[in-house]
């Protein structure tokens, strides 16, 4: 039996989730990757390309892939792959992602995702009857069963982060290992620097030598300013224009606090992100992508509270992350947020946030002592990974 994972954006969530199916599955699979580059041009073209390059096996039972790929496509131009069981996981929803400018959205990218989701009636009732979709209406809703949504993500967690690199489709195995979470620290004794340093070094835009723990040591844990972390994509969707307002907002009241900007950036960088550096200035810890797994998560494990301002959201692998590592979520009460985080960490509003934000950089122990009271455990691989394997091993059938 084989497993052939396809991801046309092999970044992010992405990249996490497929690594996660490959070390598992590492003795029974295949991956075959696009670099995350040009994320319009790989919904467009990417079923070309594998089918150019995925090699032929007879091994072959079940297709696993991302909705960037255009499955439908890809199944008319590989009648191979056509028949194999496929699974298709939606890390998001083109048809309701937030457009950047006021113009008219090119349905291209929806109509892909329609095409490759779309299933007769018997095969919805199979479903509905052998895999717990249950039947809301006219559409249909899924009762634990991961794949279908980012709300059922992966995460691994392990002592060890080997490196990955780029896996590109070659026959055979692909053994790349997934970079898992560590297991969080207890806060540490010293943490803060000296008033008279500037916390940001070097005069280039992007900070990418993690140096977090050289700036915060000198001083008592307990008496540092609040450190915010933003651990999201530097794009338009995660709303950087309202977290970086809330932040400025804080500034100009001279309020303490630190903030580290940790997220990914690609080719379009939005512009508040040079406006925010230019103006919070001193209080910026650390500014941009740390592409060492080890150092963002203890850039993570230093931080007081994460914060998410997105507009679009299935489910949000940094919030959990940072979580996991300690940090108090701050997320809108909106999207997915509310089936993931209990009440007390929604705000509704942006002058909710700035309200929640100032008392925490007036009495930033408030943080520090609390335990969140969600739950994590769910979303590892010792919860999903036997949903994973059974949604993985049954065998292809007809009416599939």
């Amino acid at each position: 039996m084989s497993v052939l994972l396809i991801e046309p954006f092999y970044g992010g969530s992405h990249k996490q989730l497929m690594d996660v199916l490959q070390e598992e599955l590492q003795e029974d699979c295949v991956l075959c990757t696009l670099p995350a580059k040009k994320w319009h041009w790989k919904a467009r073209t990417s079923a070309l390309y594998f089918m150019q390059t995925v090699p032929t096996s007879s091994n072959y039972r079940i297709l696993f892939a991302s909705s960037v790929l255009n499955l439908a496509e890809l199944a008319a131009l590989r009648p191979d792959l056509g028949k194999l069981k496929k699974v298709l996981y939606f890390h998001e929803n083109q048809l309701a992602y937030p457009v950047q400018k006021c113009q008219e959205r090119d349905f291209q990218y929806g109509y892909n995702q329609i095409l490759s989701w779309f299933m007769p009636e018997h095969k919805l009732a199979h479903l509905e009857k052998v895999i717990g979709v249950k039947r809301n209406g006219d559409s249909y809703q899924s009762e634990g069963l991961p794949g279908q949504q980012e709300s059922r993500a992966v995460m691994k967690t392990s002592d060890a982060h080997p490196e990955s690199g780029l896996c590109e489709p070659q026959p055979g195995l692909c053994t790349t290992q997934h970079e898992g979470l560590p297991s969080p620290p207890a806060a540490p004794a010293q943490a803060e620097a000296p008033e008279s340093t500037n916390p940001y070094q070097g005069e280039d835009k992007q900070c990418l030598t993690f140096n977090l723990s050289n700036i915060l040591s000198g001083l008592d844990y307990q008496q540092r300013p609040l450190h915010i972390a933003w651990p999201h994509r530097w794009e338009h969707d995660k709303d950087p224009e309202t977290f970086f307002k809330v932040l400025m907002k804080l500034k100009e009241q001279d309020l303490p606090f630190y903030v580290s900007v940790l997220g990914e950036t690609f080719s379009e960088i939005p512009d508040i992100f040079s406006e925010a550096r230019e103006v919070l200035g001193s209080s910026v810890l650390h500014w941009g992508y740390l592409p060492s797994k080890d150092d963002y998560f203890r850039a993570l494990c230093t931080a007081d509270v994460v914060i998410s301002t997105a507009k679009h959201e299935f489910f949000g692998v940094a919030m959990i992350e940072a979580v996991h590592c300690g940090c108090y979520p701050l997320c809108p009460k909106a999207l997915v947020y509310p089936e993931i985080f209990p009440a007390e960490y929604l705000y509704s509003t942006p002058e909710q946030l700035f309200k929640r934000l100032q008392n925490f950089c007036k009495r930033p122990d408030i943080v520090r002592k609390h335990l969140y009271k969600g739950e994590t455990a769910g979303f590892s691989w010792a919860a999903l990974g036997s949903k994973f394997r059974s949604l993985l091993a049954a065998e292809p059938r007809e009416d599939l």
